[in-house]
């Protein structure tokens, strides 16, 4: 029966696990609808992360100063599909948030020219219009080459063939 403290101090107290959606629910619709991470004792985690055990919580919201960083890594992902969708075969290669936006680099054939940017930042829009819901995978690193040989995607940075040697893990977030 975990007890969930926030940051005025109250306590909300739960049968069993709970995501942090559930319990922004449990606050109010506002919350629930205005929440894009929380800290789990002081740690940025997704709202999809469960609740198992007592904890501090704290909801992040687009007021928060962590959240730029946040909402720039998700517009990323959402500029990747756009790209992919419009133009299919377009490889994703990387694609961080920096410290004034963000951006991929993609591998294809023909260069992208300014042309090519407002049909992006439309798709962008309508996939962002979709509301479909972001979900996030921690896989090892076997499991993420797998994951993006069979998208058709290639494999850079080394000898992806042989067993892995670190225990990296990597962060698929899809719309």
């Amino acid at each position: 029966m975990p007890a969930i403290t926030l940051p005025d101090k109250s306590v909300r107290r739960f049968d069993g696990p709970v995501s942090g959606t559930t319990v922004a629910e449990s606050i109010g619709p506002g919350l629930a609808r205005a929440a894009i991470a929380m800290k789990l004792d002081g740690k940025l985690v997704d709202l999809d992360t469960e609740l198992d055990r007592d904890a501090e919580v704290m909801f992040v919201t687009r007021r928060d100063p962590e959240s730029l960083e946040l909402i720039r890594h998700d517009a990323a992902h959402v500029l990747a599909e756009a790209v992919q969708e419009l133009y299919p075969g377009t490889q994703v290669t990387i694609g961080p948030s920096i410290a004034d936006g963000f951006y991929y680099d993609f591998a294809r054939n023909e260069p992208f020219t300014p042309e090519d940017f407002p049909p992006i930042e439309a798709k962008m829009r309508e996939i962002v219009g979709r509301g479909e819901k972001f979900v996030r995978s921690v896989m090892d690193r076997d499991q993420a080459i797998r994951f993006f040989l069979d998208k058709g995607e290639k494999i850079q940075g080394g000898d992806h063939r042989g067993p892995a040697s670190r225990r990296d893990h990597f962060v698929v977030s899809a719309g």
